[in-house]
């Protein structure tokens, strides 16, 4: 089967070039895919992170002072967002993701090599926080340049396909940091998790310096040289003065997505400390959230490019909400891991087929000149205002009411916005996506 070629997209895709598409694609998931693995998988471990690094007598206050250092990365994501984003739009795309990789392995670095608050004190968690915000910058400025790649290296008829892969490959890195999770507690006994089994995740993160290095350096640019803005500040002007709707709408489009994306990485916490379930099975969620989701994001991109991105955002989204009460309900009185296990897993089919087509159909709204910082700054924004505090409201709203139930109150009233809003989004036409 042959596709037609997407002159605007700076790639030919027919004929002896596919091949090459398909590797240039490739490049771009699997980095971004290692390089949200080491994000997320400080999430899975926070529990331990809390023990290790936080002097705090009780364990809630471990815990609340653990997510709150994770919170700490997205304050720079805005800052990277703008840097890096601004930077993509200048110099290519292929530059930024290349710059991105390697700060986040350094954050990672940092965090897999500290010793422990026992070991050197006040310099443990002061080197956790620096960490975070290295890799809080790396990723803000990942998001953007990765999707707008991805939409420009597509043929015309399958940008919803391709661009859904930047979820799609968020969640195949949320499920690999599950797994290593379950293996490792399978493995080990609870001393060696806490003492040095918890740093394996982190430095086997560390695979994305040579590996990320290497795939994104040989891989080609999906930018034209002749469409770019002469400075960052000019970037960010057209952005704001001449999109500014765009992206306040935006941040809204993408507030469901992320903080049911963070809810999501803190299932693990949820079921340990709130549900007191094994921790085995507590791991598990991630790996069936994660699989299911990442499903979810590819058919969600390759339905929205048959019938339209409007009908794809709402429908599983509505669906969504309609879902979480029951869903969380049955969840609490039942509290097995089949139970568990199907009711997230449903949850977040839905939620990733309309997260990922509204990340796709954002990316198609921005024209190409400011594409990636466009992007970058709205999820950036979104996910630092209210994914970043999104597992420290959670577990203050569960010590404070006492009630599990708190946790699907909160999704469904950050959902119903997001609805609001994609019904304000106005897509842009197929002949105007890419100009």
């Amino acid at each position: 089967m042959t596709y037609p070629i997407d002159t605007t997209a700076g790639i030919d895709i027919s004929g002896t070039q596919a091949h090459f598409s398909n590797r240039a694609g490739f490049a771009a998931i699997l980095g971004n895919a290692l390089e949200f693995f080491d994000f997320t998988i400080y999430a899975l471990f926070a529990v331990t992170i809390g023990k290790q690094f936080f002097p705090v007598t009780s364990e809630t206050g471990q815990l609340l002072l653990s997510l709150a250092t994770f919170g700490i990365g997205f304050v720079m994501r805005p800052l990277g967002a703008m840097i890096i984003g601004a930077y993509a739009d200048r110099v290519g795309r292929k530059a930024a993701l290349t710059l991105t990789i390697m700060l986040m392995v350094a954050g990672t670095a940092i965090i897999g090599l500290t010793p422990s608050y026992q070991q050197i004190g006040l310099m443990a968690p002061i080197l956790i926080i620096i960490a975070r915000l290295l890799q809080g910058f790396s990723a803000g400025g990942e998001m953007g340049a990765a999707t707008a790649f991805l939409l420009e290296l597509a043929p015309a008829g399958r940008r919803g396909f391709y661009g859904s892969w930047q979820v799609t490959s968020q969640n195949l890195a949320t499920m690999t940091g599950a797994l290593m999770g379950v293996g490792l507690i399978t493995a080990l006994s609870p001393d060696d998790m806490d003492n040095w089994g918890w740093r394996i995740p982190f430095l086997f993160g560390l695979l994305i310096g040579p590996v990320g290095f290497y795939i994104r350096k040989h891989m080609d640019d999906t930018i034209h040289i002749e469409s770019v803005h002469g400075s960052a500040a000019t970037v960010l002007k057209t952005l704001v003065w001449g999109h500014r709707r765009l992206f306040l709408t935006g941040i809204f489009v993408i507030l469901g997505f992320t903080i049911s994306t963070y809810i999501n990485n803190y299932m693990t916490t949820y079921a340990l400390r709130t549900l007191h379930m094994p921790a085995n099975i507590a791991m598990v969620t991630g790996i069936v959230t994660g699989l299911l989701s990442a499903v979810g994001a590819m058919l969600g991109g390759w339905l929205s490019d048959r019938f339209g991105r409007r009908l794809l955002m709402l429908v599983p989204r509505i669906l969504f909400v309609l879902a979480i009460y029951p869903a969380y309900s049955a969840i609490i009185e039942w509290r097995t891991s089949g139970m568990l296990l199907g009711a997230l897993g449903f949850l977040s089919l839905l939620m990733s087929m309309s997260g990922a087509v509204s990340i796709v159909a954002l990316t198609e709204c921005f024209p190409r000149s400011i594409r990636s910082s466009g992007l970058s700054l709205t999820y950036a924004t979104s996910v630092t205002v209210f994914g970043g505090s999104t597992q420290l409201i959670v577990t203050w709203l569960l010590e404070v009411t006492g009630s599990p139930i708190a946790l699907a109150w909160y999704l469904i009233a950050a959902n119903v916005i997001t609805i609001v809003a994609m019904f304000a989004l106005q897509t842009p036409k197929e002949q105007d996506i890419l100009e």
